[in-house]
Parts: C-alpha cells; sequence; structure tokens
C-alpha cells in the first residue's frame, strides 16, 4: 500500500504490530536529532527519507538490527510533528477545502479535489511495487545516486528559469506572494496559480511523485519539479506540494499508527515519542517558513548544489570504508 512506502520512505520495513519483536530504546538524545532531521528535511527538495537513513549509519543505528528496527518505528511518530507544522502553517488554506467540500467555496472544492487526484497514482505504485522497493533501494549507495542526480537536475533547472526571467526582464507577479520569487528562479508572473489548477496538473504532479518512492529523490523535489513542468509558478507549485504533502505524510502516518500504535508506545513509552514530536515539529515549521521566505529571492538551483555536495561526501566515505556502511 503506498502509504506503507511513504511512511516506509522513512522506515524500509513494515513490523506488524502482532509480531513479537525485540526493539532497541532510543536515547533521548538520539530521539531528539531523528525529530530535528524529519521537521527539518521533510519539505525541502533534499529528501527527508535520505537523510534520516544518513542520520541512523552517523548514530550507528543502522549497525543493530534492533536499534534500527527502532528507529523505524520512531520515524511514524516524528513525522507527525512535520505535519502538524504545516496544518498549522496552511490553517486558511485547509479551512477554504473544508468549506469547499461543504459546498461553500468552489476554489477550495477544486483545490481539495486536485490533491486527492495527485495522491491516486502514489496509491497505484505503491501497491504494486512495495516490496520491491522496500528490499532493493533502503540503503546508502540508492541514495547517494538520488541526491547526485536530483541535484543536477535542480541545478539545470535553477539555471533554465534564471535565464527565463532575464529573458522576460525579471518580472513578478507584483503581489508580494510566494508566486513571484523573483528574477533568480523567474517569476514572470506567466504560469499558473494554484486555483488555475485541473486536474490535469493535479494527475501529472501525481504520476512525478511516484519518482519520490526511490529513496532520496524527495516527494518536495518530485511535486515542485512536477508543478513546475505542469506551467505552474513556483510559489503555487511549491504550496501544492506542501498540501499534498500533508495527505499523502498524512495518510501514511495514520495508516502505520493504526497498525503499530500499541507497539510504538509500548517500546517508547511517552517522552521520546513527545520529544521527538517536539523537535521534528519546531524544524518543519522554521524550515517551511524559511523555504517559502528564500524562494521570493533566491534559486531552487541552491538545493541542488547542496545535493551534488552531499552525494560526493557521502560516496567518498564509503568508498573509503570511514564511518558509514552500505
Amino acid at each position: 500500500m503506498p502509504v506503507v512506502v511513504f511512511s516506509g520512505e522513512k522506515t524500509g520495513e513494515h513490523v506488524s504490530s502482532t509480531e513479537e519483536i525485540a526493539i532497541h530504546p532510543l536515547s533521548l538524545r538520539n530521539a531528539a536529532i531523528l525529530g530535528l532531521v524529519e521537521g527539518a528535511t521533510e519539505y525541502l527538495p533534499v529528501s527527508s527519507t535520505g537523510h534520516l537513513i544518513l542520520t541512523e549509519n552517523i548514530l550507528g543505528l543502522a549497525d543493530d538490527p534492533a536499534a534500527k528496527r527502532a528507529a523505524n518505528a520512531y520515524a511514524i511518530v516524528i513525522q507527525a510533528g512535520a505535519i502538524l507544522a504545516l496544518l498549522g502553517l496552511y490553517r486558511k488554506r485547509i479551512r477554504q477545502m473544508i468549506l469547499g467540500l461543504r459546498g461553500r467555496d468552489a476554489a477550495g472544492k477544486r483545490l481539495a479535489w486536485n490533491l486527492v487526484i495527485a495522491f491516486l497514482p502514489a496509491v497505484v505504485v505503491g501497491l504494486m511495487f512495495e516490496h520491491q522497493i522496500k528490499a532493493r533501494l533502503f540503503g546508502l549507495w540508492p541514495v547517494t545516486a538520488a541526491w547526485f542526480a536530483g541535484g543536477i537536475f535542480l541545478v539545470f533547472l535553477g539555471r533554465r528559469r534564471a535565464q527565463a526571467a532575464s529573458r522576460d526582464g525579471g518580472s513578478g507577479d507584483g503581489q508580494g506572494r510566494p508566486n513571484a520569487v523573483g528574477a533568480r528562479d523567474g517569476g514572470s508572473g506567466d504560469g499558473l496559480s494554484i486555483e488555475d489548477f485541473g486536474w490535469r496538473q493535479a494527475l501529472g504532479i501525481g504520476l512525478i511523485q511516484c519518482l519520490a518512492m526511490w529513496p532520496g529523490v524527495s516527494r518536495s523535489l518530485a511535486t515542485i519539479s512536477g508543478g513546475l513542468l505542469m506551467g505552474a509558478e513556483l510559489g503555487a507549485a511549491v504550496e501544492f506540494s506542501f498540501l499534498l504533502g500533508l495527505l499523502t505524510l498524512g495518510a501514511a502516518t495514520v495508516y502505520e499508527a493504526y497498525k503499530n500504535g500499541v507497539m510504538i508506545m509500548a517500546n517508547f513509552g511517552l517522552i521520546g515519542p513527545l520529544l521527538g514530536f517536539a523537535c521534528a515539529f519546531v524544524s518543519a515549521w522554521v524550515s517551511i517558513k524559511w523555504m517559502v521566505s528564500f524562494l521570493q529571492r533566491g534559486s531552487l538551483a541552491v538545493f541542488g548544489w547542496y545535493r551534488i555536495a552531499l552525494a560526493l561526501l557521502v560516496a567518498a566515505l564509503l568508498l573509503s570504508g570511514v564511518g558509514l556502511h552500505t
């Protein structure tokens, strides 16, 4: 099921709540670190999954199967903190969609249905390929390859948009919104706003989102790029990506909490999950606000260069056999 894959995008494996499993308790330090990493990277186009896999490796959680299993299950909890941050920051848009579904806001209703349409391809692909993805792609080499390829793409995309901005004079949409992201990223105002999206744009973004099932690609990279390829303004693509993440990640978290919630509480108690939840909430809140502000003046290429540098560093460490394990 795709919600398992997207939670599995964090966990790499699904654990039945009926299984007897020995789980190594996470220290409060590790709980806080994983929460901060999850929240800070969840909505940036850098892959939270890849960063969690790398962080678990650095913390030594990947060495012990029991410790790794603990970190995998714990990721379900901390993801909820990032979701809550998005709910708080986009509460007005969410209220608009609720009103739309009640027949009181046409634009909100259209946006809500577009998000459902964009979510459906992940359901289908997740059902078909969940086990293959988990068995073959949850390692540092596949993640590193995805970081590098995604970085090259973002650098190319950022430069292409900057060139388009130069030709158009770098004018924004004149409204001071994230739609007008500045001359460096080509905020010409010629693209679609989120209110202009139709089912074709939503379906296209949803199909491209399926690429993010490869750990390291990044759901945000896939959906933001998908929005741009579908003709959206950058601000609209970013906002749609955030809102789609609310649906995708929310469904994954609810499903996994339903299946494994008892096991999580039995093994981790209350303090550790609450700490990770709080850390993910705070870091996600800061990360979202920073990204929206940055893209009003900055370039997507910055994230591309970061991904390339990180991929090269991790590849060098893997080849040298120092500190990291495949």
